[in-house]
């Protein structure tokens, strides 16, 4: 029997995107969010989700995809990385899918201008390629450090 794995589908500019459905503690709609001054762009601010302060990122801006405007489709994946949650918008959120490991190719080395290292592979399913994403390869110990600094001065 294939080992499945669940993945959270997301699109970003028409491509979509996985993550270890694990890793997502929850999916919001774009809510207000409050800017803290001196970040990085990327760093929209804080909000409350769940009654906790979280960071929020712009995944597009953060991986050097063309940002565009927030929609009513533009979501918060609320997720967890190194025990931080960190909320990132996308341009919206799909579904839950199951994809069998044998389906996963390993990651280009450049795939739509994207450090493969942010990649754990790429799988085709029904004609389509999903970047399945590496959250913990994402954010370097420099991006931690301010987001924990984001976090505690909020």
């Amino acid at each position: 029997m294939a080992e499945l794995n669940k993945y959270i589908l997301f699109q970003m500019n028409e491509q979509t995107f996985a993550i270890d459905v694990d890793q997502v503690i929850s999916i919001e709609r774009m809510q207000m969010v409050t800017a803290v001054p001196r970040t990085r762009e990327f760093i929209k601010g804080v909000t409350e989700i769940r009654s906790e302060t979280t960071a929020i990122l712009d995944l597009r801006e953060f991986l050097g995809i063309r940002v565009k405007e927030y929609t009513d489709n533009t979501r918060i994946l609320v997720v967890s990385i190194d025990s931080m949650q960190v909320g990132l918008i996308v341009d919206g959120a799909s579904e839950v899918r199951d994809i069998e490991a044998e389906n996963v190719q390993p990651a280009p080395k450049i795939v739509t201008g994207i450090r493969d290292d942010f990649l754990k592979g790429v799988a085709k399913m029904d004609d389509e390629l999903i970047l399945l994403l590496n959250l913990e390869r994402i954010l370097d110990f420099e991006d931690k450090n301010e987001l924990k600094d984001v976090l505690h001065d909020a």
